[in-house]
């Protein structure tokens, strides 16, 4: 309730969930609640450059509202909650903070600068890269363990 910045990070979990209709009906209900709404979009997340843009536009997310990764990335300090869901690699900050990851230097979705947040994903497994990801055992971060479109929906009655 305290939350007035909410950035979700859709990916390739999304997807497989085919969770995009709720997560546009959480949208939706967080900005009917007065909320400022916003995605973050990682170039490679998905299958292919732009799956996240097309599986929103088919859920009517407003275009306004689904920014690049460069456009975004310096807002999330100021960010109340990131909602990630089913992410893993893009969002690895072991891609900054460990110069010897396999990862390091790849640009990510820097969610972990916000006050808190929250990740969806299906179970504990590793992303692509196949290494593990730090944001996961941060002080800020929650997890949300099973299929995005089943955690999504059961936050759906939450905020009516």
């Amino acid at each position: 309730n305290d939350a007035d910045s909410i950035i979700i990070i859709p990916a390739y979990g999304m997807a497989v969930a085919q969770a995009q209709q709720s997560v546009a009906e959480l949208t939706r209900k967080l900005r009917d609640a007065g909320k400022t709404v916003r995605f973050g979009i990682h170039p490679v997340a998905g299958r292919l450059p732009g799956h996240m843009n097309v599986l929103l536009a088919e859920a009517r997310v407003p275009y306004d509202i689904v920014l690049e990764m460069d456009e975004i990335n310096d807002d999330f300090p100021e960010t109340d909650i990131a909602i990630v869901i089913g992410s893993n690699d893009i969002v690895n900050p072991a891609a900054q903070e460990d110069p010897n990851s396999p990862i390091a230097g790849m640009p990510v979705l820097e969610c972990w600068k916000a006050k808190q947040v929250f990740v969806s994903k299906r179970g504990q497994g590793t992303g692509y890269s196949g290494i593990e990801n730090p944001l996961f055992f941060k002080e800020n971060t929650r997890m949300f363990f099973g299929d995005a479109k089943v955690s999504v929906d059961s936050l759906l009655p939450l905020l009516n």
